[in-house]
């Protein structure tokens, strides 16, 4: 007996070995040691092209950054190797630019080489006290700002601990403890920014991302009377693991129908939808996002599930989600270098307002991290600005979640529903596209 059950356990598992491969290999999808050297060579190229930039634009000359082992910053984080999923001891990474010599001197002050991008300086045979050695390098080099991750309103440019902070100034030479400034403008850039290889890739995983919800709310998936909202969630995220793939955040879908009420933005927004069995007629709404490679997603679409006499989403419905790719178009034609978040999203509520609309826009920066740094253009409970974030400026080669809805009155449901939408854009030297265009349809679930 306990022989047959291995003997199947081995069966199901090489089953579920070929379906993985099966499915990885229609996507493309890069095996582990493939996506090191790609991780590696977009990481270099970013090093190499794009960094002195940011320094300069930022007037930084060194840039420190510091962590300890499972307490990373952000922004180191995401600069380590892929053979790295951790800082290691204490890692201390410095930058330095000359600019009049054009040069990039990137140095670890360290035990470990940071893969082959970051070398080692610290010989702890010589000097054992690392932040001495640390001192060392920086007095060699006497730069005229040090840039420290300190920042009050951006987490992902605040990554440098208290400790490490205090360290770090008790062992600077005193000529050198005035030179310390936050170096939120130049993270922000490095978070923010992508590069040539970063598009293509995006543009990829926007595709995938598009093509897991489209599977998801097809009749494949949905039975009606039977098939929950929370069946399609796990599905999703099944799918993903499947793909050897991650999700970022736990996916939601969520039911409007003629018979309840629309929700409040505050219901819908701070407390969790309730499971529902899907029906005929139900308008159905996803929020889905997945990483790879260090970077995410996060896309929302609409899918409706037709009735045993339609063929085709009702009319009404059409129009509606019509409004809701309005309000994409209104927000995305604001978008203009240099102008804050804030300035966009007033810029764009009073135009929608003053077409019949019915907008609420909380788009956000996306990337390294799905809710990322940089321009933030409102938030579902702040339409009349965010403080500090939305006054960031725009700026070119950054990618963006545009994520907003709609408020639209349906007199046939008797009702209000809500259209709401996000897409993974793109903004580059002056212009804005979709990153793997965007939904323009409501899709059509014919179920069993």
């Amino acid at each position: 007996m306990n022989k047959k059950i291995a003997l199947m356990a081995i069966v199901c598992f090489c089953f579920s070995c070929q379906k993985t491969q099966e499915i990885t290999t229609e996507y493309n999808i890069l095996t582990e040691q493939e996506r090191a050297v790609l991780k590696d060579k977009i990481l270099e190229d970013r090093f190499t092209n794009l960094l002195p930039q940011l320094m300069d634009d930022s007037d930084i000359d060194m840039w420190l950054l510091i962590s300890r082992e499972y307490n990373e910053d952000p922004i180191l984080k995401t600069m380590l190797p892929a053979t790295w999923l951790h800082a290691r001891r204490r890692t201390i990474i410095v930058f330095f630019r000359d600019k009049s010599k054009n040069t990039l001197e990137r140095i670890a002050v360290a035990r470990y080489d940071i893969g082959k991008s970051i070398q080692s300086a610290w010989n702890k045979e010589k000097e054992p006290n690392q932040w001495k050695a640390l001192a060392e390098i920086i007095k060699e080099r006497n730069p005229d700002k040090i840039g420290i991750n300190m920042s009050k309103y951006f987490a992902l440019a605040d990554g440098l601990v208290k400790t490490e902070y205090d360290a770090l100034f008790e062992n600077l030479p005193i000529a050198y403890q005035n030179k310390l400034v936050s170096a939120e403008k130049l993270g922000i850039g490095w978070i923010e920014t992508r590069t040539a290889m970063e598009l293509k890739l995006f543009r990829k995983l926007a595709t995938i991302t598009h093509d897991i919800i489209d599977e998801a709310f097809s009749a494949k998936v949905i039975e009606t009377g039977k098939t929950t909202t929370d069946d399609v969630v796990w599905f999703m995220r099944q799918k993903v693991t499947d793909l050897g793939l991650q999700t970022w955040f736990h996916p939601t879908v969520d039911v409007q129908r003629d018979v309840e009420a629309l929700r409040s933005q505050i219901a819908s927004f701070s407390k969790g939808e309730q499971e529902k069995t899907i029906q005929k007629g139900d308008l159905l709404h996803c929020d889905f996002g997945i990483t790879y490679i260090g970077l995410n997603t996060d896309c929302q679409q609409h899918a409706y599930v037709l009735k045993e006499e339609e063929n085709e989403v009702p009319i009404f419905l059409k129009e509606a989600f019509k409004k809701g790719n309005r309000v994409q178009d209104i927000l995305t034609n604001n978008m203009r270098l240099g102008l804050t978040g804030n300035e966009i999203l007033k810029k764009s509520l009073v135009q929608g307002r003053e077409e019949g609309l019915m907008p609420s826009i909380y788009t956000h920066p996306l990337g390294k991290y799905g809710h990322s740094a940089g321009t933030t253009i409102g938030m579902w409970d702040a339409q009349n600005g965010v403080p500090f974030n939305g006054a960031y400026p725009l700026h070119k080669n950054t990618a963006y979640a545009i994520e907003l809805n709609t408020t639209v009155a349906i007199k046939e449901w008797n009702k209000d529903i809500r259209i709401m939408l996000e897409e993974a854009g793109f903004f580059g030297d002056t212009t804005f596209e979709y990153i793997n265009e965007r939904q323009t349809e409501i899709k059509p679930i014919k179920s069993k």
